[in-house]
């Protein structure tokens, strides 16, 4: 089962700074998105907006169609897991907090927790406050995992896990998705880690969309361009210009947009370079480019 996420004209204060700024955003169901942001853009307040855990300033958003906020039906869809996973005090070991986790969650699979709980080499008899940050984060990924909630919700929850542990979570992220689908949102700054892991890349930076699209169609739309300093100039005409840098007469100019045949055919007559960027250093051209990097 999964669930579209709609959020219209979204827009959150902290204080006096706007953490969402009008954000508008349709997710439809049963993909996995990739919610890229650097630290303070909104990412983790838009996901507790998601989850019904915020109410907006203004603004709607719904799942499945649904309100989200003070709507059980529909907040029981979200499951959320953040960074830092926090339990009950008064939940002793492993099996407790798991226990409570599928207490929660209707759809549940107890056989697949068990499944994770063993490729994570995770004992279950082991009490929390044991656990290592990483074990801990382990968890809180089995947790959401086994939820198989119709919109799924990863806010950092990987980002503290050694790499064995992250990379073990991608591919049964990856498999129980096909098996299973849902909506699964996975905020990170680990971009280049888990690009071929999501099918469409959210952009944001100072609560407003940057960019968005399928992961490799917006791959594709970065390009550094290099040679004569005039020729890319002549070439870069009608493009987004993200970044250039001179280096005597050979310039080198990071594109933003989709370059047709017919421009590729003209890189080649000008002895021109195309060389394609990653996504990482696409989204940092990006934010430097609307201005909101520079604040």
């Amino acid at each position: 089962m999964s669930a579209a996420v709609s959020v219209r004209d979204l827009r959150l204060t902290v204080g006096r700074r706007a953490v969402l700024d009008n954000l508008s955003l349709h997710l439809a169901g049963g993909r996995i998105y990739g919610l890229i942001g650097r630290n303070g853009s909104g990412r983790s307040s838009l996901m507790s907006v998601l989850a019904g855990l915020r109410r907006p300033d203004s603004g709607s958003v719904r799942i499945g169609g649904m309100p989200v906020f003070e709507n059980e039906a529909a907040a029981g869809a979200v499951c959320l897991v953040r960074g830092r996973f926090h339990f009950p005090e008064e939940l002793g070991r492993v099996r407790d907090a798991l226990r409570f986790a599928a207490a929660l969650r209707p759809g549940w699979d107890t056989d697949y927790a068990r499944h994770l709980t063993e490729r994570f080499r995770m004992d279950v008899d082991r009490r929390i406050r044991a656990l290592s940050e990483g074990e801990r984060a382990a968890v809180g990924v089995i947790a959401g995992l086994a939820s198989r909630a119709p919109v799924t919700l990863f806010d950092e929850a990987h980002a503290v896990m050694d790499v064995p542990a992250r990379h073990l979570f991608y591919d049964e992220l990856l498999a129980d998705c096909t098996a299973h689908p849902r909506t699964v949102i996975v905020s990170t700054h680990l971009l280049e880690e888990l690009g071929s892991v999501f099918e469409e890349v959210v952009m944001i930076d100072a609560g407003k969309l940057v960019a968005r699209g399928e992961t490799e169609a917006l791959r594709a739309q970065g390009c550094q361009v290099t040679g004569p300093a005039d020729l890319v100039d002549f070439f870069v005409q009608g493009l987004q210009v993200l970044d250039e840098r001179l280096l005597g007469r050979t310039k080198s100019a990071v594109v933003f947009g989709e370059l047709d045949a017919d421009r590729h055919a003209r890189a080649g007559a000008m002895n021109l370079d195309l060389a394609p960027i990653g996504l990482q250093d696409l989204f940092g051209h990006l934010i430097r480019d609307t201005g909101e990097g520079r604040r």
